[in-house]
């Protein structure tokens, strides 16, 4: 088995994009479709946790999402990722999306999502990841939170699985 890398800070591994949204990222009323926005916020998720783990990182799920504000076409996308926990072998990722008038540079929080990832070894089975060093009261908030959202998930899951019984 190899050795785990160093641990790093949710700063180590976070990602930034952008995007312009087009006719075809688009509904007929203008907007963005939920499914391109979420599309490119897997995309950015994925990166900021292979750059946590080292390695290959899959989507367990996407925990939830939130659309605050429609994004019209034209507008810009600033996507920004980071990892706000970590377990044994997965990751907590979150991201929040803006949305942008190039025009004015008026900025507005449009879409948040937290989505669970999995660092997969060399025979693609789940692979312990690096711990998360938290240095400011904002990464400690966020850690908590995800360890919060991933306990709640849990026992959510138990108590279905129970009532199936």
């Amino acid at each position: 088995m190899s050795q785990l890398p160093a641990p790093k800070s949710p700063n180590d591994s976070a990602v930034e994009t952008r995007h312009v949204v087009m006719p075809d990222h688009a509904n007929h009323y203008g907007t963005a479709f939920g499914g391109a926005i979420m599309s490119w916020i897997d995309l950015i998720a994925v990166m900021a946790a292979q750059r946590h783990c080292s390695r290959e990182a899959v989507t367990a799920s996407i925990d939830r999402i939130n659309f605050i504000s429609p994004i019209q076409i034209g507008d810009h996308v600033h996507l920004k990722a980071m990892v706000n926990y970590v377990g044994k072998t997965s990751m907590e990722i979150g991201v929040q999306v803006n949305k942008e008038n190039p025009f004015t540079g008026e900025s507005v929080r449009a879409t948040t999502a937290y989505l669970s990832f999995v660092a997969l070894d060399e025979n693609k089975k789940p692979t312990p990841v690096p711990e998360l060093i938290l240095e400011t009261a904002t990464e400690i908030r966020r850690y908590e939170e995800g360890r919060l959202r991933i306990e709640t998930a849990r026992e959510l899951a138990k108590k279905i699985k129970d009532s199936r019984k």
